[in-house]
């Protein structure tokens, strides 16, 4: 139940930042190189979670890795 909740927290975490940034499209204060490693590392443990088909990783993976990369391009697009 722990594990759930804190799959939830960590996953979801983006969306304030991810609607703030699609409304504003301000990414001044957002650190580029955070989001980079932060997608890069998501698309990495989505990777491992393919491959060893843990349903659990593959979703919160999968569902983080599109919010952050959200964040990312707007970051790149209105730099």
């Amino acid at each position: 139940m722990i594990g759930m909740i804190a799959a939830v927290l960590t996953t979801f975490g983006f969306v304030p930042q991810v609607i703030k940034v699609i409304r504003t499209k301000d990414t001044e204060s957002i650190a580029l190189g955070m989001y980079l490693m932060t997608v890069i590392g998501m698309g990495l443990w989505l990777i491992h979670g393919l491959m060893i088909g843990d349903l659990a990783l593959i979703t919160a993976n999968s569902i983080s890795f599109v919010l952050a990369g959200i964040v990312l391009v707007y970051k790149i697009k209105y730099k």
